[in-house]
């Protein structure tokens, strides 16, 4: 089992001065600490104008500031908006490389297309295309980290003309692939495009192991084209955080910043919304069915608390059953609403200190066997692939030095 950590960069209001700063600053200090403790991966979203949800708009700023301050632990983007109207598919190539190259090929690459209406409108993207927009973009990006050069596209997201988009990265033949999936549907779609699964619903291991029946059958069958030019077959199942050794103690420090996760999920896709006057924190509070107190009483008098929150022997238990559902990777939702850094950090610490060693120790094994396992899979996979047709030298497109001599060249002919 691999352990990550994942960034939506949360901010309730009311917000006073130099919040925003703090929240950044102090998500670079738990990155490095979970780097020195071996923590696997660092996740960060990519989301737009979702104020108190998410003030995550520029997670390759982000990630690559964790890269020069860590050296083992692996950056992710969970996800980068591909779709052109975001970000053009030759930007988000040459970011990647970047990104790729300072941290020392440590760079995973997930890929999304956005969910509301504040974010799709904000980019004219029309809802019902973004799926495929999305798709048609991944596919072009990883052409374009590899091809040398970019033969060139024309389709319905966007249209480039052919140029050797540098620099390459240096993992070969590019970053790991993921998608983000929030039900079975995209599960499936994952696993038919050689993605690994970024599991963004909070489902309980009995549902996880449903998933994951899914994906790997899907993975070794004729379904899956990569559209990559590799297969990332894994999944990462996101979980809520909070570990302390009284086990009240761990509710009372992260049930309520678990609960405004969901339910600003939730309202965002559901309820109008106006810029800049959110109330999102605020309705949550409102809302919220239970408090803290009463969550511990019932919780109390259960035999174990199976979630992300509770004590170490509570999250080993846990942990144990994604593990044996056929989970790949845990992601753990730290911060989130007004969770604190102190709490944050020290979760992190307790974890690392009296969990997370067992699990770690298997790892060589289980990935050794897994891959042994999936490798005749993987090799008819990428077999059936649509591969870009490179160009030949003499089918390189001359580009003229300027528009005057393209414009002479073009009368002549």
């Amino acid at each position: 089992m691999r352990f990550g950590i994942f960034y939506e960069h949360q901010l309730p209001k009311p917000w006073n001065e130099g919040d925003e700063a703090r929240l950044f600053h102090q998500a670079l200090e738990q990155v490095v600490l979970a780097d020195k403790l071996g923590f696997d991966y660092a996740w960060e979203v990519e989301h737009h104008f979702l104020e108190e949800y998410s003030h995550s708009s520029a997670p390759e700023v982000f990630l690559a500031a964790c890269a020069a301050l860590t050296k083992t632990i692996r950056v992710g983007h969970g996800i980068r908006q591909v779709i052109p109207n975001y970000n053009h598919p030759a930007r988000t190539a040459e970011g990647l490389a970047t990104l790729d190259i300072i941290s020392h090929g440590r760079l995973d690459f997930g890929i999304g297309e956005g969910a509301t209406r504040l974010e799709l409108g904000g980019f004219g993207i029309p809802a019902k295309e973004k799926r495929a927009l999305a798709l048609e973009a991944a596919e072009q990006i990883a052409n374009m980290m590899v091809m040398d050069p970019y033969p060139g596209f024309e389709g319905k997201g966007f249209s480039f003309p052919c140029r050797n988009v540098v620099p390459k990265p240096m993992q070969k033949p590019h970053p790991p692939m993921w998608m983000a999936c929030t039900n079975r549907d995209t599960i499936k779609i994952a696993a038919q495009k050689g993605l690994g699964a970024l599991a963004f619903s909070f489902v309980d291991p009995e549902e996880a192991r449903n998933w994951a029946d899914i994906y790997y059958g899907i993975i070794k069958s004729d379904e899956c084209v990569p559209i990559g030019h590799s297969v990332n077959a894994n999944i990462a199942m996101v979980s809520n955080f909070s570990v302390h050794h009284d086990r009240a103690e761990a509710i009372r420090r992260g049930q309520e910043g678990f609960e405004f996760f969901g339910y600003a999920v939730n309202a965002l896709v559901a309820h109008d919304a106006l810029p800049g006057r959110s109330t999102l924190f605020a309705d949550f509070q409102k809302s919220r069915a239970n408090s803290d107190e009463e969550i511990i009483a019932a919780r109390s008098m259960a035999e174990r608390n199976a979630n992300g929150i509770g004590t170490p022997d509570d999250i080993r238990e846990h942990i144990t059953a994604f593990q044996d559902a056929g989970v790949d990777q845990v992601i753990f939702l730290q911060q989130a609403g007004r969770n604190r850094h102190d709490h944050i950090c020290q979760s992190l610490e307790l974890f690392a200190a009296e969990v997370m060693g067992g699990f770690k120790a298997q790892v060589a094994e289980r990935e050794a066997r897994k891959a042994q396992e999936l490798a005749p899979y993987v090799a008819a996979a990428m077999a059936r692939k649509a591969w870009m047709k490179p160009l030949a030298d003499h089918e390189i497109p001359v580009v003229p030095a300027s528009v005057v001599r393209a414009q002479i060249n073009a009368t002549t002919r």
